[in-house]
């Protein structure tokens, strides 16, 4: 039971070779492109939603902070389409992987942060003490604030791991029980199966809306450092 449970989320091989770099290679791939002067309706949509988006985040950032505009909207992207394949039957979600999260997080979040100090030094030392604290609480206080700050790649990625591995064992337990119903009771098994299409559609927003999340706490970290 429990390796039916969790063998969505092992690593698939090839002939003993790990297939998850071929499996994060593939989303991109979905993405439609255009050659000619006039896109059709499924370009044009998705250039409005990259606009709308790109946008939403970028509108607090300063010059500096918006040359990092096609690496965020990039990894909106990417998130998303994967979120979404992993959702359909017998796929691998690569965003259950807590490493492959960090290798996200942290140098996304090292490079904000080494930008800050680069270019804002003062302001960004200043984050450690906030002004007015009182003398004797300053050692904890500093102490305090490194720890939130080297945490944040680590709530980044596992914020992401949490929410996508509970809604695919969420998933797949209703799943299981509608297949064990179904030969027991009728009406319990049409009732299951309804909340299965409904979890599934809420699993397609929390795809998109952690995709969304992840992204936005980057660029906010990017803001505090620019």
């Amino acid at each position: 039971m429990n390796e039916n449970l969790f063998a969505s989320f092992i690593a698939p091989t090839i002939l003993g070779l790990p297939a998850a770099v071929l499996i994060i290679l593939f989303p991109p791939l979905l993405i439609p492109t255009s050659k000619y002067l006039i896109n059709n309706r499924l370009i044009t949509t998705q250039q409005w939603l990259i606009k709308l988006t790109s946008k939403q985040m970028m509108t607090m950032h300063n010059t500096k902070g918006r040359t990092w505009s096609l690496m965020l909207v990039s990894l909106i992207i990417f998130i998303a389409t994967t979120n979404l394949l992993g959702l359909l039957p017998y796929s691998f979600t690569p965003t259950t992987q807590l490493s492959m999260n960090l290798a996200m997080a942290i140098p996304l979040w090292a490079g904000a942060v080494i930008m800050g100090f680069r270019s804002k030094i003062k302001n960004a030392l200043a984050h450690f003490l906030p002004q007015g604290t009182p003398t004797p609480l300053i050692p904890m206080l500093v102490i305090i604030e490194a720890i939130s700050l080297l945490i944040q790649p680590m709530a980044l990625a596992v914020r992401l791991t949490a929410n996508i591995t509970a809604g695919h064992l969420l998933m797949h337990l209703i799943g299981s029980a509608t297949l064990a119903m179904s030969t027991i009771n009728l009406p319990s098994t049409l009732i299951i199966f309804t909340i299965l299409i409904l979890l599934t559609i809420l699993e397609i927003a929390v795809a998109l809306i952690q995709a969304y999340v992840f992204t936005l706490l980057v660029s906010l970290y990017l803001h505090d450092n620019t």
